[in-house]
């Protein structure tokens, strides 16, 4: 038996966006890939998914927004992340996010975005290889 555990996901859906079939469909596909996957539900506040983070001891936070808010959300729950010592998690990102905000957003510590369309096995391969190795 192995000693190492799963890597354990968190999906959120920060801000007011109210579609989340891309997160869902992304957090299936972890769970069926062998990870712990925790999905917030809608409209979280950065506080709240920071928070999640923290109590989940969670490995890696997955990002799902479609409304357009990222560039004011992104930014703030990088920082709460950082104020909170959760600087190990690995962090990415999805949705609708415009090409040209891609490499602001990498700046603020989030390790990749995946646009509409990305094979699912391309998302859990960044995961798997990424994600930090916890006993």
């Amino acid at each position: 038996m192995s000693s190492e555990r799963k890597i354990r996901v968190l999906i959120a859906k920060p801000g007011l966006d109210s579609h989340d079939r891309g997160a869902k469909i992304v957090a299936r596909a972890l769970r069926d890939a062998g990870m712990e996957v925790i999905y917030t539900g809608l409209r979280q506040t950065p506080e709240q998914i920071v928070e999640t983070v923290l109590q989940e001891d969670v490995d890696v936070l997955g990002l799902s927004i479609l409304s357009g808010a990222h560039m004011a959300l992104f930014p703030r729950i990088m920082e709460l992340m950082q104020k909170k010592g959760l600087t190990d998690v690995l962090v990415f990102a999805g949705g609708i996010i415009p090409d040209e905000d891609v490499p602001h957003i990498k700046k603020m510590g989030i390790k990749e975005v995946f646009g509409p369309g990305t094979p699912l096995e391309t998302i859990i391969e960044f995961v798997r290889k990424n994600a930090p190795r916890r006993i």
